[in-house]
């Protein structure tokens, strides 16, 4: 079997976890992330040195013909054990129930990969095998009962795994039940790497030749199965993170209607955002510039009429005169929110401006009152939130 199939999948699965080291290192503490950040590594590990090539520099490194085996075994079965781990961690539950399920684990396997270690300073393994340790061995004394145990042990996280992410599956929706629908999947792949090879080295015990499943059908089954374990491990919170980015944007993009009247009332000029600026950053930037304009209009939303007000007067706070089309457009928009809602934003002009919810809806009535030509010309010559020169006021759909 061609090294790519060992390299390929070692350098996804490190790109993967190059791609979730800045949340690992801000939450830390946090122990799913934890798990996930030790699972991750630990597959492009194995494949790393289940590799030919490394098995080779290995051994030559060692000075041990076939050490790479028992360490190839020993990291298998701790990686079997963090995913265990990690489905526990995930589902939660009670934290002394799951931390004791965490030691028994831990524990067990644990003695699993000194049981390996012991096993083969025992057993005798002159001949170098770079791909089918498993079956040219599985007659001798000692390593026959390594190689069983480490499949055994195996077998049965991912057997465990796939129960888990089945039962868990039930109980859930959306991206988590994608998640672990893919991770199940990826559990049941790996128990037909399990398989393949107990097969294989059965053969063997009954003096037949099927070695092509263990280096050739197993390990493809194993790539794919780490790939979409580690898809389904990362679906959830990246999905989640994208899902959430596009509600970010899209508030923002809402907010544009009432941003754009509010850039003729405010009289000052506006802080100037760089091209470069961050979504929260300009998000943060223009719900400021809305709430600053609607505390300035606070007197006009409360019902009293704009005719009625106080005329524009010398200083920061004035009202100007060309803003006045804007203050009544914002003015209708309050009224016809306030007649759907029983009371704009609950709480009257205050709880307006406390609420992005409000916010929102109350660009949105601006956007639905605003003519199709546009308040031509109000704002001509302002700047836009990049400090850009802004063209007047174009219609908004």
């Amino acid at each position: 079997m061609s090294s790519v199939y060992y390299y390929l999948p070692a350098l996804l699965l490190l790109v993967s976890f190059a791609l979730r080291v800045p949340g690992l290192v801000r939450h830390w503490r946090d122990p799913l992330v934890r798990s996930v950040g030790v699972v991750i590594p630990l597959g492009a590990v194995v494949f790393f040195f289940a590799a030919p090539p490394t098995v080779s520099e290995v051994n030559a490194l060692t000075g041990v013909a076939n050490f790479s085996a028992p360490l190839v075994y020993a990291v298998v079965t701790a990686g079997s054990a963090c995913v265990i781990n990690l489905m526990l961690t995930w589902q939660g539950g009670p934290e002394e129930r799951r931390r004791a399920a965490a030691l028994w684990c831990a524990g067990v396997y644990g003695a699993v990969i000194v049981a390996l270690l012991a096993l083969f300073a025992l057993g005798n393994a002159p001949v170098e095998r770079l791909q089918d340790f498993d079956t040219y061995y599985s007659t001798t004394p000692y390593l026959r009962e390594m190689i069983v145990l480490y499949l055994v042990a195996h077998a049965v996280a991912t057997a465990v795994l796939s129960v888990l992410c089945g039962r868990w599956a039930r109980e859930v929706t959306g991206l988590l039940r994608t998640g672990l629908v893919l991770i199940g999947t990826g559990g049941v792949l790996g128990l037909g790497y399990t398989v393949g090879k107990l097969v294989a080295v059965g053969a063997r015990w009954t003096g037949h030749d099927w070695d092509g499943i263990s280096t050739t059908v197993a390990p493809s089954l194993a790539a794919l199965s780490s790939l979409l374990q580690c898809v389904g491990f990362a679906l959830p919170a990246v999905g989640g993170s994208l899902r959430d980015q596009w509600r970010r944007w899209s508030r923002y993009q809402r907010l544009g209607p009432l941003w754009e009247v509010m850039r003729v009332v405010i009289p000052y000029e506006l802080v100037r955002i760089p091209p470069w600026s961050s979504l929260s950053r300009r998000h943060l930037r223009r719900t400021c510039d809305i709430r600053d304009g609607l505390r300035l209009l606070a007197p006009y939303l409360e019902r009293v009429p704009l005719t009625d007000a106080p005329g524009p007067k010398a200083g920061p706070g004035a009202l100007k005169p060309e803003a006045a089309a804007h203050a009544a457009l914002v003015v209708a928009a309050f009224d016809a929110l306030g007649a759907r809602t029983g009371g704009a934003g609950g709480n009257g002009v205050q709880g307006l401006i406390d609420s992005e919810e409000g916010l929102v809806c109350l660009s949105d009535a601006v956007r639905l009152l605003t003519p199709r030509g546009g308040l031509t010309g109000a704002h001509h010559g302002r700047r836009s939130e990049d400090g850009t020169s802004a063209a007047p006021q174009k219609a908004v759909s």
